[in-house]
């Protein structure tokens, strides 16, 4: 009876890790795509190179290809749509440029343009349908942030008094539209990378014990369960499957971080919260899910994606990465 019962308990173990794998929706593209916004079940917007915004209504069987026209050159590195009509782009550099749609992609109108030497928008968050926040790598030593009221139709630069100082080496990542994350109804939580890498919370700039020291390495992505539990991964770009502090985990609002014992598979560029204990995170050699809130990081693919993103409102769950490659969680 022992043995039954043990065989019974390594079977179901074995079940529940191998429950999740990732499905290949559509690849070939030749665009890189960073930017996901999940709406709903049916609804996904996804952006990236060469001007390039894709669209599916029904749940990733089918995929619209559009070219922004006039920004053929411009990486539109994060995207927040809101419903199959309404979107908003953010691309990065020389100029920045931030673009909104209200039919469907069809046309877009420039909400957004900043010329500034050093521009490089890197995320964009949005705590509901009117309010967002954009933040960008520092300019003169202080991270360019900027704020929307009206759905994305217009924006504003807070004062230059009020933009978070940057330390030397330091920036944030355009990795996947993920490096800020609302913390509640009012307030957003951003972390950076590079020479250092430091969680930004309210008037607070904590030390984070990911790897760091390189432009390459740092925290490329936050995830937010509540005010009290984030996990931040990251890594360095240039070594995919390196698992050197790759991730670290806070339980306690940010006062602490620790390094749990099972690590990612390697450099993630985004990690997004699900449900319960349950969170995802995908990097250029795979994705890791992990059901006990970052103690163990079980690899359920091979595929490398940039982004990966829960429906706002669903249990969808979808990635996109490089050629044009989106994914979808079974």
């Amino acid at each position: 009876m022992k043995f039954l019962l043990l065989l019974i308990f390594s079977v179901s173990n074995l079940f529940e890790a191998n429950a999740q794998t990732v499905k290949i929706l559509t690849s070939g593209t030749k665009v890189s795509l960073r930017g996901l916004s999940v709406v709903n079940d049916k609804i996904v917007w996804a952006s990236g190179s060469n001007g390039t915004v894709a669209k599916s209504l029904d749940a990733g069987l089918t995929w619209q290809w559009i070219k922004v026209n006039g920004f053929e050159k411009t990486d539109f590195r994060d995207i927040e749509a809101f419903d199959a009509k309404t979107a908003i782009i953010m691309g990065v550099d020389s100029p920045a440029y931030i673009l909104r749609t209200v039919d469907g992609g069809l046309t877009w109108v420039k909400v957004f343009e900043n010329n500034s030497k050093g521009i490089f928008l890197d995320a964009m968050e949005f705590w509901n349908n009117q309010s967002g926040i954009v933040i960008g790598d520092p300019i003169k030593n202080r991270f360019f942030i900027g704020r929307t009221f009206d759905g994305g139709k217009t924006w504003q630069t807070i004062p230059e008094a009020n933009k978070p100082v940057a330390d030397s080496g330091e920036a944030c990542f355009a990795s996947s539209g993920t490096n800020i994350r609302k913390l509640n109804k009012a307030e957003a939580v951003f972390i950076s990378g590079g020479l250092t890498s430091n969680i930004f919370i309210r008037n607070k700039k904590i030390l984070l014990p990911i790897i760091r020291g390189k432009e390459t390495t740092g925290a490329n992505s936050i995830a937010v369960k509540n005010s009290k539990t984030f996990i931040i991964v990251g890594g360095d770009f240039t070594a995919k499957d390196a698992t050197d502090s790759n991730c670290v985990i806070s339980t306690n609002g940010g006062a602490t971080f620790f390094v749990p014992d099972s690590l990612p598979h390697g450099y993630r560029s985004c990690i997004e919260y699900l449900q319960k204990n349950d969170w995802v995170t995908c990097g250029l050699n795979g994705v890791d899910y992990t059901k006990d809130n970052g103690t163990i990081f079980r690899k359920i693919s091979d595929e490398g994606f940039n982004v990966c993103r829960k429906a706002k409102k669903g249990k969808a769950v979808f990635f996109a990465g490089s050629n044009g490659k989106i994914g979808k969680l079974e």
